[in-house]
C-alpha cells in the first residue's frame, strides 16, 4: 500500500519517457566500452614473412620441420600454409638435398596457393618459387618434376598478367630467376607452347620469359636450339596485339640476328653487306612478309623485295 501510494504521489513528467527513450538510442548507437576497437590496441590481422632470401636462416632441426612439412602446407589456415611456405624456402636454400623427394609435391602446392584469392598467400608462394628455381635448376624439368612443373610455369604466367600490382611484380622476379636458372633448350621448348596462347597477357609474359631466356644463352646454346626455331618464334610474335609481346619479339630477333652473323664468322663491314645474309635466312626461313617485318624490325630496311 505505501509503495502504490508513493507511485501515485510521484507521477512521471511528461519529458520523462522522452529523456528515456534518448538514452536508449544511444545506448543502441554506442557498443560498450569493453568491444570498442581502439586503434592502438585492436587485433591486427597476422602478417606473413617477407624476408629476403639472403635473409632466411637455417632450420635448427630440418628433418623435425620436413616431417610435418606437406600436412602444414594442406592446412587450412592459410597462416600456417604462409609458414609452411617460408619452411619451404629455407630448406630450399639452407638443406637443399632434403627436399629433393617431395619437391613435386611441393611445386604442385605452390601452383595451388597462387590461385588463392589472397594476396599474401600468393606473394609467399611466388617467393618460394623463386628460391626453388635457384636451387634446384635442372631438376624441375625432369620426372618426376617435369609435369609439376608444366603447370607451375602456366600459373606463374597467369599470376603475371594478373591486374594486382603487389602480386604481379612478384610473379615477374620469379619468371626472370626461371630464366636464369634453369637450363634454356627445354626451358624454351615449354615457353614456345604459349607463344599462341589464347590470352594476349599470357602470350606477352612468354615473350619477355623467351627474350630473357636467350639473352642468358651464348651463340653456341641457340644453334643447339635452332637459330631457325627461335626466328619463327619471334615473327609469330612481331605482330602482337600488346607492345610488350612485340619488344621482346624484336629483343629476340636480334639475339638471332646476333648469334647468325657471329657465326659466319664475317667482319663488321657495311650494312648493306652484312644485311644480305640475313636477308636470305630469313626468307628461307619465314613467309615474306613476315620475313620483310624481320629484318625491318632488326636492320631498319625499310622494304624487301624475295
Amino acid at each position: 500500500m505505501a509503495l502504490r501510494s508513493l507511485d501515485n504521489a510521484l507521477p512521471l513528467s511528461p519529458e520523462r519517457p522522452k529523456k528515456i527513450a534518448k538514452v536508449a538510442a544511444n545506448l543502441i548507437r554506442s557498443p560498450p566500452e569493453s568491444v570498442v576497437n581502439d586503434e592502438n590496441t585492436a587485433p591486427m590481422d597476422p602478417t606473413p614473412e617477407y624476408a629476403a632470401s639472403h635473409d632466411l636462416k637455417a632450420l635448427p632441426e630440418p628433418e623435425a620441420k620436413l616431417q610435418g612439412l606437406l600436412n602444414n602446407l594442406d592446412s587450412k589456415d592459410w597462416m600456417v600454409v604462409c609458414e609452411a611456405l617460408t619452411d619451404v624456402r629455407r630448406l630450399s636454400l639452407r638443406h637443399t638435398p632434403l627436399l629433393v623427394p617431395i619437391l613435386d609435391k611441393v611445386v604442385l602446392v605452390l601452383v595451388k596457393c597462387m590461385k588463392s584469392p589472397r594476396s599474401a598467400l600468393c606473394k609467399t608462394s611466388l617467393l618460394a618459387s623463386a628460391d626453388i628455381f635457384q636451387c634446384f635448376g635442372h631438376l624441375l624439368l625432369s620426372p618426376p618434376t617435369s609435369e609439376a612443373f608444366d603447370q607451375l610455369l602456366l600459373r606463374l604466367l597467369l599470376t603475371a598478367s594478373q591486374d594486382k600490382k603487389f602480386v604481379c611484380e612478384e610473379a615477374h622476379k620469379a619468371l626472370l630467376t626461371m630464366a636464369a636458372s634453369l637450363p634454356p633448350c627445354p626451358l624454351l621448348q615449354r615457353l614456345a607452347s604459349y607463344v599462341k596462347h589464347t590470352n594476349p597477357k599470357v602470350r606477352a609474359k612468354a615473350a619477355v620469359s623467351i627474350s630473357n631466356c636467350i639473352s642468358n644463352m651464348t651463340h653456341e646454346g641457340m644453334k643447339e636450339f635452332g637459330l631457325s626455331n627461335l626466328i619463327k618464334i619471334a615473327a609469330d610474335l612481331l605482330n602482337d596485339r600488346l607492345p610488350e609481346a612485340r619488344d621482346a619479339a624484336r629483343s629476340t630477333g636480334k639475339s638471332v640476328y646476333e648469334a647468325f652473323m657471329g657465326d659466319l664468322e664475317q667482319e663488321k663491314t657495311t650494312g648493306t653487306e652484312v644485311a644480305e645474309p640475313w636477308q636470305d635466312f630469313c626468307s628461307s626461313n619465314l613467309p615474306a612478309i613476315s620475313a620483310q617485318a624481320m629484318i625491318s624490325s632488326v636492320l631498319n630496311v625499310s622494304a624487301f623485295r624475295s
